[in-house]
């Protein structure tokens, strides 16, 4: 598939089959917990918790789907050479990354089009990189571009000697564009970090205090102490960089005085409502009072200011700012400021491997050019890892020992968000539910003329795809409605657009032990290889984590940090009345100035300058890429000279609109193409492959209509497959299963339930209401939409814990060795061409590796040439007989 980043192939919408047995399943989440997730309980339903604690009866009848023996037609992926290697080696054979789909390819008559004023052009970057070599090796090289890597090359490349001069050489590559994962997926806010304020109290106000007094009182230092930072970094942004950011007021409305059960699970904050007022005040402080004032509303003011609010039972409103900005569009600015600044750093320029010297040191990395396919080597005196999510993998290429030796330093946990047409609030004020059904913040907030609602948190591997669970999407809805006016019709038709994105959960695997555990963000140095990395944290503390870790790096008596007094590109220029300057000289609409002003601030004029008339008397100029969006053609062409690849850099991160509107999105794609080609000099080939590419990309957004055309397509079972499953769990052949076995199958399904819960599955089963359940009653369960839903759920799980059996190397992908070393432990032996046939069915877009999703893709296949799937099927709890045998240790022995 003609994509450079891992791009999921969706099947068609229209995908059904014929027979009742058949249908096409919607993948909700591929990482909740086994058979017990929250998101699938339904206002309590016992249906729904059945389903969820019986999915694995369902699951083992699914066996038969996955081995029949059709043609699978498997493509073969060429192993590229080791790099070669003289005096240094590197620590591992892994092969290159492949540059699959649209890349290499070069720009007509082989020039770049160049940067931004006063910034090198990407090519230039490159090329600088390429000249990296031992004698002369960098001061700091960071790998990753998100807001903490581009943050880290941003701080090193301003800090400065005794004299004032600039005291550090500074590299940083990011492997695909700049801010495409967790840094654009946020919910758009700089905030300080209310939540965090009030889990601090409740962990303070506690028997804890008591029982263990000094470790509650370090804990509250330590969320009090990264609250008053949050603070602090806000105040930086909102101060230093006006042409980014805005204040929001959002409100929080009370329909009662006291809450039971109370927010936090803590008794202090039933009385949120009458505490509230002192609490925001507080708040400010934390600030100087720089942020503007929070406030109250009665009732009448409320609804005069948010006329979409419920009238019934509101009591009062409380009103209190926070930041707002463009994540993508900051992080970008952070970047160019690098670059401006005299750092070499380049998008799509991926580690693929550490290179060390005699003593085990890591003095630089390998690295390939994804757009020019060309690989080469970047030396540097400190590495620093900033990816976020994915860390780990990229420690894996410095881990020099056994891979199932390296401690996790990171977990992912997923956050989606879903965006509303903009009248579902003013476009000024947002909200806040700060008691939702399972105790998350849902925030409502306006954002480039929609509403965007986020976020939930759910644990699970980071992913890149920013496809959204539809399960989660269903809740924000529900979640929302609770507040605003019975007139205003929450619909599924109105999301415009949905995502996920993953944030770091980290902790220091170097750490000794019973050292302190981190609250904030975590830095750590590997002490055989040199190498730190960073993570967790903040969008809010970019800047402080990167100082922090710097300071770290460079030890005592290291350059004066001087990003507190550095504004970011588009800063210089930049006034609140550079809009109408703008309407006066180049004839654009209102919006698209203001748009333009607040996303390149004083850069606004050269995007102009790029604008092409539109052949009407008004606007002059400012042609649109979609309707009822500011975005014009000319921010394309600029955009290619920020240093954007691909379509599909354009379409989510240099303007918003897949994040905003994902349909407007694929109805702008073709002109996109169109300049693109123009501007960086693509051939027909080309082109049409960076069309597929952004295609398949769109598609992993949420709209207006669910995403019923997920890859997966899982058999349910037959009737006399049903029947059979019947007849396992009736050991005793008495006709009937009574509420023994229901408690016996959830204790080995290994989630033993209270006898409240299990007998409230049962009651959902035995309709008839005699204390037993038939066959009809059990068939009808199994028909059941909860009951599907937990199959897909049962279905999902056993695949990611197949998954990470497989991956022992942890590195969140599988390569050909872990294919051939599973096929031993199942006791099988594999030729080398039978295991390359497996990888190639696997490997869907050709990277050379085999993510989660198209291992999940793969194992919904109804096709099984090999034989390996049926293998894993029957041995690994997928189906075969026997399912409520539990087997002992890890499924791979």
């Amino acid at each position: 598939m003609p994509s450079i980043l891992t791009i999921k192939n969706l099947s068609s919408a229209g995908t059904k089959a014929a027979s009742r047995q058949f249908r096409c399943i919607a993948t909700l989440n591929p990482h909740k917990d086994s058979f017990g997730g929250s998101t699938h309980r339904r206002d309590g339903s016992s249906g729904a918790a059945a389903a969820l604690v019986l999915a694995g009866t369902a699951a083992s009848t699914i066996a038969a789907s996955f081995s029949s023996t059709t043609a699978s037609g498997g493509r073969e992926t060429a192993l590229c050479e080791q790099p070669p290697s003289v005096t240094l080696r590197s620590f591992k054979t892994l092969p290159n990354v492949p540059v699959g789909g649209a890349y290499p390819f070069s720009p007509t008559h082989g020039v770049e089009i160049p940067g931004p004023a006063g910034i090198p052009s990407r090519a230039q970057q490159v090329s600088k990189l390429m000249k990296s070599n031992r004698e002369t090796p960098y001061d700091v090289l960071v790998i990753g571009g998100g807001a903490t890597g581009a943050g880290v090359a941003l701080d090193a490349a301003t800090r400065t000697g005794d004299d004032g001069s600039v005291a550090l050489t500074v590299a940083c590559i990011e492997r695909g564009d700049f801010a495409s994962e967790t840094s654009s997926r946020s919910t758009k806010l700089i905030w300080a970090g209310i939540k965090y304020l009030a889990s601090a109290a409740a962990a303070a106000i506690s028997l804890n205090l008591i029982t263990s007094p000094i470790k509650t009182v370090e804990d509250f230092y330590g969320e009090f102490k990264m609250v008053f930072n949050c603070h602090q970094e806000r105040k930086f942004m909102m101060e230093k960089q006006k042409h980014l950011t805005n204040w929001v007021p959002i409100v929080c409305p009370f329909t009662e005085w006291h809450i039971w059960p109370p927010p936090f699970g803590h008794w202090l904050f039933s009385f949120f409502p009458i505490l509230a007022p002192a609490v925001f005040k507080f708040y400010d402080g934390l600030s100087q009072f720089t942020c503007p004032p929070s406030f109250i509303m009665s009732k009448k003011k409320a609804l005069e200011l948010f006329p979409q609010l419920s009238q019934q039972d509101i009591k009062y409103c409380a009103v209190f700012y926070e930041g707002q900005h463009n994540d993508a569009r900051t992080n970008l600015a952070i970047a160019m400021s690098a670059a401006e600044k005299g750092a070499d750093i380049a998008n799509y320029v991926e580690m693929t491997d550490g290179i060390f010297d005699e003593g085990g040191k890591v003095i630089g990395v390998r690295a390939v050019d994804r757009v020019s396919g060309e690989e080469f080597s970047i030396y540097a005196k400190n590495v620093i890892f900033a990816g976020g999510p994915f860390t780990d993998s990229l420690r894996q290429k410095e881990h020099r020992g056994n891979p199932l030796d390296m401690k996790p330093a990171v977990h992912g946990a997923s956050g989606s968000h879903i965006v509303l047409p903009g009248y579902y609030a003013p476009s000024n004020m947002g909200l806040l539910d700060y008691n939702t059904s399972d105790g998350r913040f849902l925030f409502f907030l306006p954002w480039q003329g929609s509403v965007i609602v986020g976020t939930t948190d759910k644990k699970g591997p980071a992913e890149t795809l920013p496809y959204p669970p539809e399960a989660e999407i269903q809740w924000m809805l529900k979640e929302v409605s609770k507040y605003l006016s019975k007139d205003l019709k929450v619909r599924r038709s109105d999301v415009l657009s949905a995502w996920r994105g993953w944030r770091p959960l980290a902790a220091d695997p170097h750490a000794p032990p019973g050292g302190q555990v981190s609250r904030d963000h975590v830095i750590s140095q590997n002490p055989e290889t040199g190498v730190t990395f960073i993570a967790g944290g903040k969008w809010t503390t970019w800047r402080e984590m990167a100082e922090d870790v710097l300071d770290k790096v460079l030890g005592d008596g290291h350059p004066k940090c001087n990003t507190l007094d550095t504004v970011l590109h588009g800063g210089e220029g930049y006034t609140e009345r550079l809009s109408v300057v703008l309407i006066q000289k180049y004839g654009v609409l209102e919006d698209v100035a203001e748009h333009l002003v607040k996303t390149y601030g004083g850069r606004a004029w050269e995007v102009l300058e790029k604008a092409r008339p539109t052949g009407n008397q008004w606007p002059r100029h400012g042609i649109p890429l979609a309707p009822h969006y500011p975005y014009i053609e000319a921010e394309v062409r600029f955009a290619c000279s920020e240093y954007a690849c691909t379509i599909e850099d354009i379409l989510s991160r240099r303007t918003r609109l897949a994040f905003l509107n994902s349909q407007a999105a694929k109805e702008a794609l073709p002109r996109i193409a169109d300049i693109m080609a123009e501007e960086l000099g693509w051939s027909r080939k080309v082109k049409k492959a960076q069309i597929d590419s952004a295609k398949a990309y769109l598609a992993s957004y949420g709209g207006k209509i669910p995403l019923e055309e997920d890859d997966l397509l899982v058999r349910l079972p037959t009737y006399a497959e049903v029947m059979d499953v019947f007849d396992e769990v009736d050991q005793e052949k008495s006709g009937y299963l009574g509420i023994v076995q229901v408690k016996e199958i959830a204790k080995r399904l290994g989630r033993p339930l209270p006898d409240g819960e299990i007998r409230a599955i049962f009651d959902s089963m035995d309709t008839n209401r005699d204390g037993k359940i038939d066959a009809r009653e059990f068939l009808e369960w199994f028909e059941a939409e909860e009951t599907k839903e937990g199959i897909k759920s049962y279905f999902h799980q056993k695949t990611m814990e197949i998954f990470k059996e497989i991956d022992i190397k942890r590195t969140g992908y599988l390569d050909r060795e872990e294919i051939k070393e599973a096929t031993i432990r199942l006791g099988e032996t594999f030729s080398d061409e039978k295991v390359d046939k497996i990888f190639a069915e696997m490997d869907i877009n050709r990277d050379g590796k085999i993510q989660l999703n198209e291992f999940t893709k793969w194992m919904s296949e109804s096709h099984d040439e090999t034989g390996f799937r049926k293998l894993l099927s029957a041995n690994l709890g997928l189906g075969g007989t026997g399912w409520l045998k539990q087997k002992s240790g890890g499924f791979l022995g």
